[in-house]
């Protein structure tokens, strides 16, 4: 254990997240470990809403899911939520080997940095064509895959609206935060 919890570790696994305790989201970058704390009510909140208008837009035999482990090549995320693809079947596992059609990530002040950032890159890297990202002043920025990287196809100001082609026709409503 005093291995894993070494502040130098740069090779974590799967395998090593069996041995941390609960209550937090585990997420490996690069085989860096990324721990989040549990959301706090206004993110909650924000993701609820995305996802209720995502459940509401989605075609049937698509899935929209909330807080899903999925494993990227070597990469382990929770996103805050995934929308896959009709056929895409999941294992009840911590992490499935899935590739999503769309990621969106609620910044926190926790997250906002590896949001912008890591995430950006890992999710364009895994080849997910949409990610979209909820801003800490509540603008969504939607970012569409270009070749291997993501190019930002809108941003939504807070309590502004867009109507969306990608992954499926849906309104996105930016949040008021």
């Amino acid at each position: 254990m005093t291995e894993l919890l070494s502040p130098l570790k740069t090779d974590w696994t799967e395998a090593d997240l069996q041995h941390l305790p609960d209550g937090y989201l585990y997420e490996i970058v690069d085989g860096r470990l990324l721990v989040t704390p549990p959301a706090k009510a206004g993110h909650q909140t924000v993701a609820r809403d995305m996802l209720f208008r995502l459940l509401t837009g989605v075609p049937k035999g698509w899935d929209v899911l909330y807080e899903i482990g999925i494993a990227l090549g070597e990469n382990r995320f929770v996103p805050d939520i995934a929308v896959l693809s009709p056929g895409v079947v999941l294992a009840d596992v911590e992490y499935n080997a899935v590739r999503p059609e769309l990621v969106v990530e609620v910044a926190s002040r926790s997250t906002v940095t590896t949001d912008r950032g890591d995430k950006l890159v890992a999710y364009a890297d895994a080849g997910i064509p949409a990610y979209w990202r909820v801003e800490l002043d509540g603008s969504v920025v939607v970012y569409a895959l270009a070749g291997e990287s993501y190019e930002v196809v809108a941003k939504v100001a807070s309590g502004e609206s867009i109507d969306l082609t990608e992954p499926f026709p849906v309104t996105v409503v930016a949040p008021r935060r």
